[in-house]
């Protein structure tokens, strides 16, 4: 552990110095970080405006020093929030001249657009990016994720993929289909472009976890490659049970050469030992209906 970075202390859950919530979406906000003895969320230091050499990278997290974190601590509590009003706003929005300020959880409520990317730009609603391709949903046209109806026209919560124009998507809807594919795997769900449709999304202020996708973590498939084990004849004759079975014999078992997702040994379903292969009723039906 860096000496840099602390154990979070025990009892109530600490508040982010930051947003000032303790309870703030981590798929957003990113984790807890322990820098110092302060207590922050990883995104909300990307996008606190003060920092005299503002990180772009997590290691240059642990670079900051005390005062630069009390500094900005400081500063917010003289800046109140545009959307909820209460004070410790560090995030203003990059357009020139504008004074518009706000918390990192409070964003979308707003209707402001923060860019999960270097160099971490964020945008109120009146200035805020919108997508530049020409395009407008059909009467009836529906969300491809939650198959619920989008709105008539392009807006803060109603996306468009810009390479093929005709997938349509609430905000929400592929925020979270984006949390779970990842950088690597993030792609357009009817014309599977990335590239466009990535750079796109991270312009829209949609987060892209740079990962692998969820469904390739924790050995998630892993119990793909679990063999069969267990007799499914009508009566089990084996004295052991349906899920005990021998190496060979009349207590082998033979899974359905079809399906392999049912299983017998030989003498619960009254096959002889020359027998090495054996179908389950299920496939045997469907292979007698095509045939």
């Amino acid at each position: 552990m860096s000496h840099r970075e602390q154990a979070a202390p025990r009892g109530r859950e600490p508040a982010c110095l930051l947003c000032r919530q303790s309870d703030a979406d981590s798929d957003i906000c990113g984790e807890k970080l322990f820098i110092h003895g302060f207590c922050a969320h990883e995104n909300c230091l990307f996008f606190a405006n003060n920092f005299p050499d503002r990180p772009v990278h997590r290691g240059g997290l642990w670079c900051l020093h005390s005062w630069e974190i009390r500094d900005v601590v400081s500063q917010a509590a003289e800046q109140s929030c545009s959307i909820c009003g209460q004070i410790g706003a560090t995030i203003y929005c990059c357009r020139r001249h504008c004074d518009v300020s706000f918390h990192l959880p409070c964003a979308k409520q707003g209707g402001c657009v923060t860019q999960f990317c270097r160099p971490f730009r964020a945008f109120c609603a009146a200035h805020r990016p919108e997508q530049a391709v020409e395009a407008t949903p059909e009467p009836g046209t529906e969300c491809l994720i939650c198959m619920e109806p989008v709105e008539d026209r392009k807006t803060f919560n109603t996306l468009v993929c810009p390479a093929c124009k005709s997938a349509w998507f609430h905000r929400d809807c592929i925020q979270g289909q984006a949390l779970h594919a990842g950088y690597f795997s993030i792609q357009c769900p009817l014309c599977r472009n990335d590239d466009a449709f990535r750079k796109d999304l991270l312009t829209m202020g949609i987060r892209i976890p740079f990962r692998p996708p969820t469904w390739e973590d924790f050995n998630a498939f892993d119990e793909l490659g679990d063999r069969h084990r267990r007799c499914d004849a009508s009566e089990c004759l084996f004295p052991g049970g349906r899920q005990e079975a021998e190496e060979e014999g009349p207590w082998e078992l033979l899974l359905c050469s079809s399906c392999a997702a049912e299983g017998t040994p030989r003498h619960c379903s009254g096959l002889r030992d020359i027998i090495t292969s054996w179908e389950c009723d299920g496939c045997a039906v469907l292979g007698t209906a095509s045939s």
